[in-house]
């Protein structure tokens, strides 16, 4: 356990300048189409995980995700809640993507993707952007710990449901072992999230595990496009 938080420290350390550098919605084109599907590999502090992304079932999401994930854009994440879902009873979710700088979280808050409908159902290991009311997914994941179905239809904040972006196909293991102690207790203080990010986190909720790299290991497109 001394040796993982050691190598985990490193990495952080390491990444921080880059973090300072974080993308803005103003240096990237936001209507630029993803490829058909891609993978995108997360080096979590518990293990790795890959994400396949479907642009056929959500293409405003899958489109933001490439780019952030192309990007870099969550490297260095905290993962600030493994917990139940707040919009309906008997969900369990995995979410991060705020990042430590609050001008960054400023600017895309107002780079909100229009909703999209739900075009294939939620199962354990679906991936979502998360959201408040309608046309404010912007940069935060969440991931289906449980089958979590009531994300398909349910009508929270003026806006129904919630469209997978992709599924995750190697690594579950690695979600299901982070650690729970605080559950949704973080997501409680995200004012202070979005203003200190990584600093606020560490202080109050100390131990949470973060994303160290990001990358898109893998992309397909079709013929011609």
């Amino acid at each position: 356990m001394t040796r993982r938080l050691l190598v985990v420290g490193i990495f952080t350390a390491l990444q921080v300048a880059s973090l300072e550098a974080q993308t803005l919605p103003s240096q990237v084109r936001l209507d630029a189409p993803a490829p058909d599907s891609f993978l995108v590999s997360l080096e979590t502090t518990r293990g790795v995980v890959v994400i396949k992304a479907r642009r056929a079932w959500s293409p405003l999401g899958v489109d933001r995700l490439y780019l952030l994930a192309a990007n870099r854009f969550y490297d260095g994440s905290v993962i600030y809640r493994v917990g139940p879902t707040a919009s309906y009873p008997g969900g369990f979710v995995v979410q991060f993507g705020m990042s430590n700088d609050s001008s960054v979280n400023r600017a895309w808050g107002a780079a909100g993707i229009r909703d999209e409908p739900v075009l294939v159902p939620h199962r354990r290991g679906m991936v979502m952007f998360a959201r408040n009311e309608p046309n404010t997914r912007t940069i935060e994941l969440a991931v289906d710990l449980a089958p979590n179905n009531g994300l398909d239809t349910v009508l929270y904040k003026g806006a129904r449901g919630f469209p997978p972006v992709g599924e995750v196909i190697s690594g579950m293991a690695a979600l299901d072992s982070l650690n729970r102690r605080y559950g949704n207790t973080p997501i409680q203080q995200m004012d202070s999230i979005a203003l200190q990010g990584r600093r606020y986190l560490d202080r109050v909720f100390p131990g949470l595990d973060r994303i160290l790299r990001v990358w898109i290991s893998a992309e397909w497109r079709s013929p011609g496009g």
